[in-house]
């Protein structure tokens, strides 16, 4: 061990002889780590907010298809689904988009009796009458408005209507109600010329999670033209969009991660004349091939250490501290909308260990094998060259 602390402070002062050269990989180096573990704690802390947001949804959702493609859903469609066993209750819901081509956002319309939580997290009144909705505090501070102002919408008959804004939903709840409008179902089924009989889908609640999926089977079996959406299939379709764009980000960050194998490996054969001299005093005086090996494992591990701290710990900074700026428009998506609130930091243990991996491993390579072909070579002749 004594033998191991020795070598490790007669690399660092190696290194410190070469500070130059060596702060140029170095920040390279912390750069190329800090992008990937970005993109890494993004992604892992989005899939967390929307697993947290979703698990409080309903355990089963469905739909009709017509032709492949979602269609309103008759009513009359709850009766099979309550009298199956299990069944806790079936919503009927009513909701859709909206696109202001003045403001050139997507807002999302549902109509009451909505999801008890969602209420629950209104400041303000209840939307009762016909012409009174509530909003999310983005569609408020795009618009610049507040409870008390009226809001203008253009509804499915090409007719403009006045709704006057009697309720908002409070910040905590910004990546549930962001871009929702909250409207009492008769005026939006009016809005979006719905009929009566008819739902956008049928929200259930079971009593059992377990049995969400042979609830699911039975519903097909006895409405074959239905969709049921279990909630793990939701929360999975989540996982793999994050994983996805995540995936796209890192496969433009390995453009940079291999220019810095390249860039670490011209460095390392490219042994300039003093570290090549110094190798063969090495071994003039005494020192075993294994021990030069063993100085340079210690230099490459102190510099991919460093770097891979400093880059871990910048990424966190920008992620959890900045907001991901940089990246959180990728990874986010198309929402005009989308919420800004406070990410969770939540951390991969596993995918930080890959990218340690795949990071500090080349690096300790580049450095360690040019090293071996001159330590194998003759003192006499390494000096004299």
């Amino acid at each position: 061990m004594t033998r191991q602390w020795k070598l490790l402070d007669y690399a660092l002062a190696s290194l410190l002889r070469r500070k130059g050269k060596n702060l140029s990989i170095l920040v390279i180096y912390t750069l190329t780590v800090a992008t990937l573990a970005s993109v890494l704690f993004l992604t892992q802390s989005l899939r967390q907010e929307a697993t947290k947001v979703l698990s409080g949804g309903p355990d089963l959702v469905v739909q009709r298809l017509m032709a492949g493609r979602h269609e309103l859903v008759p009513l009359n469609y709850a009766d099979p689904i309550r009298k199956l066993p299990g069944v806790k209750s079936v919503q009927p819901r009513v909701w859709g988009y909206y696109y202001d081509s003045l403001k050139k956002v997507n807002l999302t319309l549902m109509g009451l009796p909505a999801e008890p939580e969602i209420l629950v997290l209104l400041e303000g009144e209840r939307p009762s009458k016909g012409q009174e909705i509530a909003v999310g505090r983005g569609i408020a501070d795009t618009y610049g408005f507040g409870v008390g102002d009226s809001l203008l919408l253009i509804d499915a008959a090409g007719e403009k209507q006045l709704y006057r804004i009697t309720g908002l939903f409070e910040t905590g709840s910004d990546l549930l109600t962001n871009d929702l409008i909250l409207f009492p179902e008769a005026e939006l089924r009016r809005f979006f010329a719905m009929p009566t009989n008819r739902a956008t889908d049928l929200a259930v609640s079971v009593y059992n999670p377990r049995e969400v999926a042979t609830l699911a089977q039975k519903v097909r079996y006895h409405l074959p033209d239905s969709r049921p959406i279990g909630k793990t299939e939701i929360l999975h379709t989540y996982d793999t969009v994050f994983h996805w764009r995540s995936g796209m980000l890192l496969t433009v960050s390995l453009a940079a991660l291999i220019a810095f194998c390249i860039l670490a490996w011209d460095k390392a054969t490219g042994i300039s004349a003093d570290e090549r001299r110094e190798i063969g005093i090495l071994k003039a005086v005494g020192w075993d091939t294994t021990d030069v090996l063993a100085l340079k494992f210690w230099e490459g591990l102190a510099v991919s250490l460093v770097a891979f701290l400093l880059g871990t710990i910048l990424a966190w900074t920008h992620t959890y501290v900045f907001g991901a700026g940089l990246l959180a428009p990728v990874i986010q998506g198309w929402s005009v909308l989308f919420p800004d609130f406070d990410l969770t930091p939540s951390v991969d243990l596993y995918q930080l260990f890959i990218l340690g991996m795949l990071t500090v491993t080349p690096y300790i390579a580049c450095t360690v094998i040019p090293s071996w072909k001159a330590a194998i070579t003759d003192p006499d002749s390494v000096m004299r060259s």
